[in-house]
């Protein structure tokens, strides 16, 4: 289901390195995709940062591939998904392009507070809570590997990331690995108690991506520029003001305090916008650790799946 938010300029706060977007162009309002969690409240930010005359749309999506599909499609112009849907997508040879990082961290393995599940090595036999083809389903398949398991040594159930903290709650799962603010909502209630926040792999703390279309940059990259710069601002705004995340992140996501301070304070999450050579190496090891799992048929083409350009001019602007 998408759910719509608009936001509306009050006033210009930041002139950007685009300004012809402003000067040349009538009034204009461009779509930005995010998803319902705390590592993806940075467009609600944007608006602040943009250009006279821009409106930012953000369009609200509750799963990652539903989010890559809509940039895929030209439904908004570009948004913040798992690397996981990306990677999927331009495996699949579709026209999702990767021009800036989004936010890294924002995961948890977590298990019944009180419970003998306090290592990766302890989930052997233990109903645990995934949900298929997100980032963070290679990550605790990794971990898993390194423990000398499989995902045959325990039993995944398939659950959104919006039910995992009422599911191990029940005593439906026996842990789970979710996403923010999940794992903080556990943690905090007493709930749960943190297994490892699983970011000891050569894929790190990667997340998530700032995505957009191969016709995009083609057909109006001045807008994937601005956009991006926009999202660097309001990036580097919120590492400057956790509070304000905090609450911003409790207004519109409606989640509980306690969590989202649990999270942030816990430093689970980590606002980032450039495609720096570490988001690049580890995208692309990621790319193979879905090979190796089989969940994509071949490695995507990173010449055009990954594109730092936009990036590098912002950065060296």
């Amino acid at each position: 289901m998408i759910r719509r938010r608009h936001l509306l300029a009050a006033s210009a706060a930041a002139a950007l390195a685009a300004p012809h977007i402003a000067n040349a162009q009538a009034a204009r309002t461009v779509k930005m995709g995010s998803l319902r969690l705390i590592h993806s409240m940075t467009p609600h930010f944007y608006q602040r940062f943009a250009p006279a005359g821009l409106t930012i749309e953000i369009i609200t999506f509750d799963s990652p591939t539903d989010g890559k599909n809509a940039v895929v499609t030209g439904s908004v112009a570009c948004g913040g998904f798992g690397i996981a849907a990306a990677t999927l997508g331009a495996a699949a040879g579709e026209p999702v392009v990767v021009v800036g990082a989004f936010c890294n961290k924002g995961m948890g393995v977590i298990s019944k507070a009180g419970s003998d599940v306090r290592a990766i090595a302890d989930l052997r036999g233990k109903r645990v809570g995934i949900w298929p083809g997100s980032t963070q389903e290679v990550f605790i398949l990794e971990r898993l590997r390194e423990s000398g398991m499989s995902v045959r040594d325990i039993t995944a159930v398939r659950v959104p990331f919006g039910e995992m903290h009422a599911m191990l709650s029940r005593g439906d799962i026996d842990a789970y690995v979710g996403a923010e603010p999940g794992p903080g909502l556990s943690i905090s209630s007493g709930v749960g108690q943190l297994v490892e926040y699983p970011y000891g792999t050569a894929m790190g703390g990667l997340n998530m991506i700032f995505g957009t279309s191969e016709d995009l940059i083609k057909n109006d990259p001045a807008l994937v520029r601005t956009m991006l710069n926009i999202h660097r601002q309001a990036s580097e705004y919120m590492k400057a003001n956790p509070a304000e995340v905090a609450e911003a992140t409790v207004r519109i996501l409606g989640a509980p305090r306690a969590a989202v301070e649990q999270a942030l304070g816990a430093g689970n999450v980590e606002y980032i916008w450039k495609l720096d050579d570490t988001v690049l190496r580890q995208s692309r090891t990621y790319a193979e650790q879905m090979l190796q799992l089989r969940q994509i048929r071949r490695l995507p083409n990173f010449d055009t799946f990954l594109n730092p350009s936009f990036s590098n001019a912002i950065a060296t602007a």
